[in-house]
């Protein structure tokens, strides 16, 4: 298995950040072929989605996460700024892994689909990920 970490810089706030150019970098690096694409995110605040980006779909994704797990004071986690418990939440929601199939060195993702990275947590401004890649 060839596996390797990233570090991403998210900013001070929600975000949904596409991931799938570095995962295509990443690939190249491995001399990938045919096998599996892992990608792991060691965080407790952050989740991975595979979904359109750049035609809405992804505000719309941190418009709903805000209405299923405000940013109030709800939360018995309680540490860190306002609402913070509500981003241990979300990889219940939003599963800190996510696996895409490799053929021929190339992602077999939909035609509109993106490996994203979903960070909520406006507490925590450098996430790191790992991309691993097993052959198949």
């Amino acid at each position: 298995m060839y596996s390797t970490e990233i570090e991403v810089h998210t900013g001070g706030k929600a975000v949904v950040r596409d991931l799938t150019k570095d995962a295509e970098r990443f690939l190249t690096e491995a001399g990938a072929e045919d096998g599996l694409l892992h990608v792991w995110v060691p965080h407790a605040t952050a989740g991975l989605a595979i979904l359109e980006t750049g035609a809405g779909s992804d505000d719309d994704l941190l418009s709903a996460l805000d209405e299923l797990l405000p940013r109030d004071n709800r939360w018995q986690h309680r540490h860190g700024s306002r609402g913070h418990g509500r981003d241990h939440v979300l990889p219940a929601f939003l599963p800190p892994y996510a696996s895409v199939p490799v053929l021929g060195g190339v992602l077999a993702l939909g035609t509109w689909q993106s490996i994203c990275l979903v960070d909520t947590n406006i507490d925590n401004t450098i996430r790191r990920l790992r991309f691993s890649f097993l052959a198949g």
